[in-house]
């Protein structure tokens, strides 16, 4: 670096220091007057764009655990570094002073098993949407615009006739704005924009991404009133998109308005998006609060076939009714006798019959918690015959994290079944016919498959969760997932019900076969690498996505989020306690190796917030929140690892909003709560894909607009 260089980069951070302080004296002001402050310093030409933060997490599947969105800064807190604590690892917050550009945030210590894997997929010949967005999160999740800029605008390239990849393409190149020359900054958001603007003529998810960037740009951009139009736009069509992305939609609105001068419109907007002014929020269907615990979506009754409805949302789990000539049989009955009633006054909404039969899938706490509710003095209860061996793994352990459900969380848990099923069985209920076939696998032993032969559907239980049994607990089968697969293959089902809405949205009968064998092939890579005596960080790496997957894209985004979970599972049940790595030989507690990690820092507690801090911005936030929670113990409550601690959580929460157990973890250890996304107007029917139809509300004359959005394109 020259002379010059060297006074450059001291206005730079001299510019940056005055910044800072006029925005917290700014911020101040708005403390001591009652209200709070967002924006960083509120710029108003093209040269100033980045002025604004821009974040786009996670998209997956309709109502899957996290949809692209949008999330803002929270000025509430401070950092050490950028002075700001971040929804999401991704900053798009340029510099006024001229000269002054970013640069790109440093290489990541650790691998990324996530994004290798979808980068992968994404290569592949046709790679659904939903994996597509997948693949973006990752590279938002850890401020890799630039990398995400040069993957996708390749790929655009190779694929023209994608349009997401061109929407993605130039979405990148605005958000790294901040790295360009500020001379060159106004041309270079104006040819990013024009990318979205020509893939926005394509489908509505492109449309979307146009609208929240356009919402983040200053007024100079001119770019407000499209950013209106687009996401009023998204909001009128809520049939193909999720419904949490609304947040998303009203959030950019909100300040699409204030950008145009319209104040009470744009609290109105915030107001709608269910988000607390002070937080930013995050888009998916979920919510979860220490209170009512986690939910997958909001609450709705849902008729998903003749005379069988689903109660989605009234309960961590969902709780099924089938209507009988004479009676209502449910299949399980949720975490609490207060949520169990909930879904049956739902239900009775629409028919009341008397309820006498419960079918319990399998013996945990958020299928049998609420069971009292349901039984009176002639209901019978049906369950497999290993329920007692479950339910002892579950009365055992319990759930270690109350943010799972809440002030619901059941105590001991009780089932007494008036009839246990052992092998295969067809009965006769109200003359509906029934078939309860047990499994076990892959969550539980205790599996009982529930056939409705004249619908051609099944209610399959958590046999699909991606951990294989509850992370916390000695349960789960990988074999059994197999065998219950084989048998659902051989039932030749219309549709599949599962335990959660997600599941069902995605592990449908059309990825049944890829996904099995998919799983073989785990299967046989983990069990190599265990016979060759790796650890399992290196079975991790084996083979990510098999190229046998390449011809069924829907299949991809079920079997990586199975994956590593079935991975882990197997390899932790053919292991001792003494790992290959070394791991379990010598066992220290928390205070020990916090000690060690004060040694090497010398005591100083700024020195390892400093290493905390540089891990946060590689996007390794796992690793800066070992830094911080072991720091605080030797010093508790220091600032600076306070930060470096929330700030990994965030990070977390935003990169982990695909796998919802890890999601309500890191949310509680943060204390964040978050709100069900806001509801349309109006009814929306849930999309079910069967193995022949897909049963959808007709998007009417949107459909050209948005059919980019749920299938990909040739």
């Amino acid at each position: 670096m020259n002379a010059g260089d060297d006074s450059r980069a001291g206005s730079c951070i001299e510019h940056r220091r005055r910044e800072h302080a006029e925005h917290d004296a700014r911020h101040e002001e708005a403390r001591r007057r009652g209200r709070r402050s967002f924006r960083f310093p509120t710029l108003s030409t093209p040269e100033d764009v980045g002025a604004g933060p821009l974040y786009v997490a996670r998209f997956i599947e309709p109502a899957m655990f996290l949809p692209l969105h949008l999330t803002y800064q929270s000025w509430e807190r401070n950092m050490e570094s950028h002075r700001t604590v971040l929804w999401t690892p991704i900053a798009f917050l340029a510099l006024a002073a001229v000269g002054c550009a970013h640069s790109p945030p440093p290489p990541s210590l650790t691998r990324n098993l996530d994004r290798e894997e979808f980068e992968q997929a994404v290569r592949f010949k046709n790679p659904s949407v939903v994996t597509v967005m997948a693949l973006a999160n990752q590279y938002l999740a850890t401020g890799r615009d630039a990398e995400g800029h040069t993957y996708f605008c390749k790929r655009a390239t190779e694929v023209p006739d994608r349009a997401v990849f061109g929407a993605l393409c130039g979405m990148f190149q605005v958000r790294m704005s901040s790295t360009v020359p500020a001379l060159q900054r106004s041309d270079w958001v104006k040819d990013g924009m024009a990318k979205l603007d020509r893939a926005a003529a394509s489908d509505g998810l492109s449309r979307y991404l146009r609208g929240v960037v356009s919402a983040e740009l200053p007024e100079g951009f001119g770019r407000a009133q499209q950013a209106t139009e687009d996401l009023e736009w998204v909001l009128a069509h809520p049939q193909p998109f999720p419904r949490g992305i609304r947040r998303a939609a009203y959030v950019g609105l909100s300040h699409a308005y204030r950008t145009l001068g319209k104040t009470e419109a744009s609290q109105r907007a915030l107001a709608q998006s269910g988000s607390a002014s002070s937080s930013p929020p995050a888009v998916t269907d979920f919510s979860v609060n220490a209170r009512d615990g986690f939910r997958f979506t909001t609450r709705e009754l849902v008729q998903v076939a003749p005379g069988v409805h689903v109660a989605h949302g009234y309960d961590f789990a969902e709780i099924g009714f089938i209507v009988t000539d004479d009676q209502v049989v449910a299949i399980d009955a949720g975490t609490s006798e207060a949520n169990a009633r909930a879904a049956l006054e739902a239900f009775r909404k629409v028919n009341d019959k008397p309820l006498r039969t419960v079918i319990v899938t399998h013996a945990h706490w958020d299928h049998i918690g609420g069971l009292r509710a349901y039984l009176g003095q002639d209901t019978q209860v049906i369950a497999e015959t290993h329920f007692a061996e479950e339910l002892e793994i579950a009365n055992r352990g319990g759930v270690p994290f109350r943010y799972f459900f809440g002030d619901n969380t059941p105590g001991p848990l009780e089932l007494r079944p008036t009839r246990v099923i052992s092998k295969p069985e067809s009965l006769a209920i109200g003359g509906t016919r029934f078939r309860l076939y047990p499994a076990h696998g892959g969550e539980t032993n205790d599996a009982l498959l529930v056939e409705l032969p004249d619908l051609g559907v099944v209610f399959v239980g958590d046999t699909f969760m991606p951990y294989l049994g509850a992370p916390f607990a000695a349960e789960g089968s990988f074999e059994g997932l197999l065998d219950t697969i084989a048998l659902l293959r051989s039932l030749k089902p219309k549709l599949l019900i599962h335990g959660h809405t997600p599941l069902t949205e995605n592990f449908t009968v059309d990825v049944l076969e890829p996904l099995e064998v998919g799983m073989r092939v785990v299967y046989r890579e983990t069990m190599s690498a265990f016979r060759e005596a790796k650890p399992l960080s290196e079975a991790l790496w084996r083979n990510p996505v098999p190229a046998e997957l390449e011809p069924y894209p829907n299949a991809i985004p079920p079997f990586l989020l199975m994956r590593e979970g079935a991975i882990k599972r197997l390899y932790h049940q053919r292991t001792g306690y003494w790992k290959v790595d070394g791991e379990g030989m010598e066992v220290f507690s928390r205070k020990e190796e916090a000690a060690v990690l004060d040694l090497v820092a010398d005591g100083d507690a700024e020195r390892m917030a400093r290493a905390g801090t540089s891990l946060n911005e590689r996007g390794d936030f796992a690793m800066a929140l070992r830094i911080a929670d072991l720091g605080l113990v030797p010093h508790p409550a220091t600032p600076s690892l306070v930060a470096v601690r929330m700030r990994a959580l965030e990070g977390l929460r935003a990169k982990y909003q695909l796998s919802p157990f890890k999601f309500i973890v890191y949310s509680e250890l943060a204390g964040a709560d978050m709100a069900p996304p806001p509801r349309a107007s109006g009814a929306r029917q849930r999309q079910l894909r069967t193995k022949d139809t897909l049963v959808k509300e007709t998007a009417q004359e949107s459909d050209r607009l948005v059919a980019g959005w749920s299938a990909p394109v040739d």
